[in-house]
């Protein structure tokens, strides 16, 4: 296996110095404008989400004799949503936090705000249906009960999502069928990892269990395609120590994604590398067994503008399989267009939330990406969106598991 070059060669008419391309957006380091406007977007969701849990815990305070019920409600929900604003700043950027705080605060407020979404539509609807017909009857009656049972069935789906399915790690196995493929790598073996996103809401002790499954599954190489992190500086140690955990007489390769960059990610990458692990920015290692050989390459990120496919694939040997670490799958028809073997993305979590069993075609990530859980193919590349291993936003999954994800390479 010969080691990545020091820096990955400019494209062809360009001055850049050599390493990894930077963006010219203002701001691409941390992406703290299109942050801002998120958080914005979910702050306003999020009390809006709250109406119909408060018109519950109104009904439920009225049916225990609860002076004031609509007044608790309304404080249940105004609560509900100033506790969002403080969480989200608690956490942008991760910071550590005593482990009952975590417990105690944190996942009960989210599995709370989980449940308010789960209520959104049909409580909306439920509401504007009763305001329509109250029209037509002279007078309002509030489907308080229903609301009531919705924001409890959501907190049983959210207890669920967040302390059973969120933990409950997946084992997949999968044959690539490669042409050209040298005899020598028949039944190599790959272990995929994605989307960690160490942090407080997952610890590294999460991140060490993930590592024991892989090294059981005895992989040649494993590989962990971004978002190690979920922001800041904070775990970036933790996140060292759960990389170099993992073992393959090959190697450990690993590709940045966007969540990375929310933060010092040279700090970051020196982490993983002080473990053993390579990093591959726009760049490539030749794999070599007996007489054949593989290209292993990855690009950087494309949130900030920092992936640069052709410099990753400069040096590809002519008739040689290849394999790229890309975090963003919107990249694949790229590779497929410089017929890239094999793909290897995260970033979408398959959604994180998702109709059990049909996470494929009903997604949240479905409608926001082409490529967003699976295999796909262009041609005659292949494509594999993992599901991811960590959360963020909320840190919950519903009926998308997070998975450790095996490889084994068969000849055309």
């Amino acid at each position: 296996m010969t080691p990545p070059s020091s820096w990955p060669p400019a494209p062809r008419g360009s001055n850049r110095p050599p390493g990894p391309r930077r963006s010219s957006r203002p701001d691409a380091p941390h992406g703290t404008k299109q942050i801002s406007k998120l958080l914005a977007i979910l702050s306003l969701a999020t009390a809006i989400a709250q109406i119909a849990p408060a018109i519950g815990i109104a009904e439920l305070c009225r049916r225990c004799g609860v002076e004031y019920p609509e007044g608790w409600g309304a404080a249940f929900g105004v609560f509900g949503a100033l506790m969002f604003v403080t969480r989200a700043r608690s956490s942008m950027p991760d910071r550590r936090r005593m482990l009952l705080l975590v417990k105690f605060i944190d996942v009960p407020y989210f599995i709370h705000w989980c449940a308010c979404f789960f209520c959104l539509i049909p409580g909306m609807i439920a509401l504007i249906g009763a305001l329509v017909f109250g029209l037509f009857r002279g007078t309002v009656v509030l489907p308080s009960t229903f609301l009531l049972g919705l924001y409890v069935t959501g907190l049983v789906v959210s207890i669920y999502g967040t302390l059973i399915r969120r933990r409950w790690v997946v084992v997949e196995n999968h044959d690539i069928v490669i042409n050209q493929l040298d005899p020598a790598f028949e039944g190599y073996r790959i272990a995929h990892l994605s989307d960690l996103h160490i942090g407080a809401m997952t610890p590294k002790e999460w991140g060490f269990r993930w590592a024991r499954i892989a090294n059981a599954g005895a992989p040649d190489m494993a590989v962990v395609t971004g978002d190690l992190a979920t922001s800041g500086n904070a775990f970036h140690s933790d996140i060292g120590e759960v990389i170099g955990a993992l073992v393959a007489p090959d190697g450990v390769f690993v590709s940045l994604g966007n969540h990375d960059y929310f933060g010092d990610a040279e700090g970051l990458v020196a982490a993983v590398r002080s473990r053993g692990s390579q990093v591959l920015r726009n760049e490539a290692v030749l794999v070599k067994r007996g007489g054949g050989a593989i290209h292993l390459s990855a690009i950087d990120d494309t949130w900030t503008a920092r992936e640069d496919l052709s410099a990753a694939l400069a040096n590809r040997p002519p008739l040689t399989p290849s394999i790229l670490l890309a975090h963003d799958p919107a990249m694949f028809p790229a590779a497929a267009a410089l017929d890239v073997t094999l793909v290897l993305s995260g970033h979408t979590h398959g959604g994180q939330f998702a109709v059990p069993f049909l996470a494929r075609y009903l997604s949240l990530s479905h409608f926001a990406h082409k490529f967003h859980l699976g295999f796909y193919r262009i041609a005659n590349s292949t494509l594999y969106v993992h599901p991811g291993l960590g959360t963020t936003g909320p840190p919950m999954r519903l009926g998308v598991a997070p998975a450790i994800v095996f490889f084994t390479l068969r000849r055309g």
